[in-house]
Parts: C-alpha cells; structure tokens; sequence
C-alpha cells in the first residue's frame, strides 16, 4: 500500500505510517513465503525429485501430463521470483533511487504475472479438481483482475500518468499476492481455532469459500479506502483508516506467524 501521501499534518503521517507498517510486516512474511517455495520445490526440481510435488499439493505432479506438470512448475516457482519483484517494485527507497532497475524490474514483474496468471488458469480448468468449484471460480477470477491490472499498470507507464501508474501497479501487487494472503488467512483461522472449523476438506466450506474471495478482494478494497482517504481533505478519515490499516497489520503479523507454523517451516 505503498503511495506518495499530500501533505495534511498529524493524520496524513500517520496514514503513511500506518501504511508503511503493514508493508514491512507483509514484506517479512513474503520473504519468508518465497524462502519457502525456493527450499522446497526449487531444491526438489533440481534434484530431480517430482514426488515433492505431491508432499502439499494434490495433482501437483501428474504421470503423463507434461504440459500441465511444466505449467505447474512455472506456476509455482516463479511465484518465489515475482513476490521478490513486487517487493523491490513498491519500496520507495529502490524506486527512487534505482530508476533503471525500477523500470526493468517491472517489466520483468509483469511478464512474470502474466505468464503466472496464465498458467494458474489453465491449470485450474484442465487438472483433475484439486479444490470446490467455489475456490476454482475465485482463482480463475483472481487470475483476469491480474490480467487486467497488467494491462492498465503498463497502459498509464506508457502515457507517463506516474501517479495513476503506481496506483494500478499496487493494485496488481495486491491481486497477484492473493495466492499468499490466502494461506496467511487460513493458517489465522486455524489458529484461532485450533482446527480447520468450516474450511471444508476442499476449501468449500463456508469459511473456505469466503477466505477464498476475500483473499485479494479485501485487500483491493481496503486499498481503495485508503486511497480516498488519503485523497480526501476530512482528518477524520484518515485517522479511522490508519487505524484500520494498523490493525489488519497485527491481523497480517499474526497470519504470517501461523503459516510460518503451520504450512512453511515443517517443510523448510
């Protein structure tokens, strides 16, 4: 949620701060997120080893699929690449003072959500179903909006409109993490829960559904909240949202520690 915040006094700052804080503390856990993904599938495929795909993921590898098990693999370990690229494309200080990286770098981050967002697609429609109908509908929509952020990310690049630029790359770094803010809200839930009350054994329970679309709704909504408040001249605004801001930064902090228990460290 990275953005140049108008100057407006106290609540302006503390909008931009409340905002810092939740990228720093996604960030951290995304690294994590990539670490992860690089140890486990990125060694396994080195080593030849196909049966890690399977550890986790049901259909991951499958016997005579060749296409589907290489769009898998792209898929999956270019998600360790472009949740780095993102991370370096929405820190102000790289941007600022990298501008050729920041440039090449999004072109690479782009591609990369392309071909992800592709992949995912096809996967979700040509594999033996892994997952509800729900949960299928919600990735193949979550897919398009990356598809088209993409497009609108690089339409306002191309006509030098920065300011709209940088709010539809934001908006692409959201939808293109919503594979990660998924595992970050089940792996909450089920902590909070001590089991996987309502998720359904294919993510088609009630909790399973919602989680599933709220994954990179929410946040697209939240963004946009935040971005009329922080247009907007009312400090009262501002204040409520670097207060909500704040706190789903804790409800953020406290998903990341449980999928780092739950899904990413026992396979590290």
């Amino acid at each position: 949620m990275t953005r140049q915040t108008p100057p407006g006094g106290l609540p302006a700052r503390l909008l931009q701060a409340s905002a810092a804080l939740w990228f720093i503390i996604a960030a951290a856990f995304q690294l994590l997120f990539a670490f992860y993904i690089a140890a486990l599938y990125g060694t396994g495929t080195l080593r030849g080893d196909s049966a890690v795909w399977n550890l986790i993921m049901r259909n991951g590898h499958i016997e005579g699929d060749p296409a589907g098990n290489a769009a898998m693999m792209a898929h999956v370990l270019l998600a360790c690449l472009i949740t780095i690229g993102g991370l370096a494309q929405l820190t102000p200080q790289i941007r600022n003072r990298f501008p050729a990286f920041h440039r090449w770098n999004g072109r690479f981050y782009l591609t990369l959500a392309v071909i992800i967002s592709l992949a995912g697609l096809f996967l979700t429609w040509t594999r033996p179903a892994a997952s509800g109908l729900s949960n299928d509908i919600s990735i193949s929509l979550n897919g398009v909006l990356i598809l088209i952020f993409a497009a609108f990310t690089v339409r306002h690049a191309m006509a030098r409109r920065i300011d709209i630029h940088r709010r539809w790359a934001t908006r692409l770094f959201l939808a293109v993490s919503g594979v990660w803010f998924l595992r970050i809200m089940i792996s909450g839930w089920i902590m909070l829960h001590q089991s996987p009350l309502w998720l359904g054994d294919r993510l088609d329970g009630p909790a399973g559904v919602f989680f599933g679309f709220a994954s990179f709704l929410l946040p697209l909504a939240v963004y946009e909240l935040y971005l009329r408040a922080g247009d907007g001249h009312k400090a009262g605004a501002k204040l409520a949202m670097a207060a909500l801001i704040t706190a789903l930064a804790g409800l953020t902090a406290f998903g990341g520690f449980a999928a780092a228990l739950i899904m990413w460290l026992p396979h590290v």
